[in-house]
């Protein structure tokens, strides 16, 4: 019998997510106006997201946990094209986290902060509507944390590569 975590690196949609990522990294470069030779970083660094959190997840970690070492994952990979590019560390780091951002949860969030605006508000749909909110403020506070710490110790360790 293998491991959960060989299963799911084997899987056909272990490919298409980080294809997927890599393409969402890609396009937010595109949108912002990043150079064309930085948008194959964009797309490395998207991947590489995409590849941590998801190989966290199927080791058993949670969502934020996962993405706080997606985020470290990719705060220390951007201290290598940083300096050839001529990007800042920090918006490449941001493009690469980007098919990180938790839509799912913050759209039902929304939605149901409008829903309880038209009826009275049940116990158990307030609880789901908590519970979508705080699964996407603490999943970007996981990516942000993860990101800036690993940026910032390179920063202060003069370790510039």
């Amino acid at each position: 019998m293998t491991s959960p975590l060989v299963q799911a690196l084997l899987a056909p949609e272990f490919a298409l997510h980080l294809a997927a990522g890599g393409v969402a990294a890609a396009g937010f470069g595109v949108l912002f106006n990043f150079a064309p030779r930085s948008l194959l970083w964009c797309l490395a660094m998207g991947v590489l997201a995409v590849g941590v959190r998801k190989i966290a997840l199927s080791s058993g970690l949670a969502l934020e946990g996962a993405s706080l070492l997606a985020g470290i994952a990719v705060g220390v990979a951007v201290q290598i094209p940083h300096r050839k590019l001529g990007l800042t560390r920090a918006a490449l780091a941001v493009a690469g986290c980007i098919p990180l951002v938790p839509g799912g949860f913050i759209a039902r969030a929304i939605i149901g902060l409008f829903t309880l605006t038209t009826r009275p508000p049940d116990p158990a749909f307030v609880a789901v509507v908590l519970h979508d909110f705080l699964a996407a403020v603490f999943t970007l506070a996981a990516l942000g944390v993860g990101v800036s710490l690993s940026l910032q110790v390179f920063r202060r360790r003069g370790l510039d590569l």
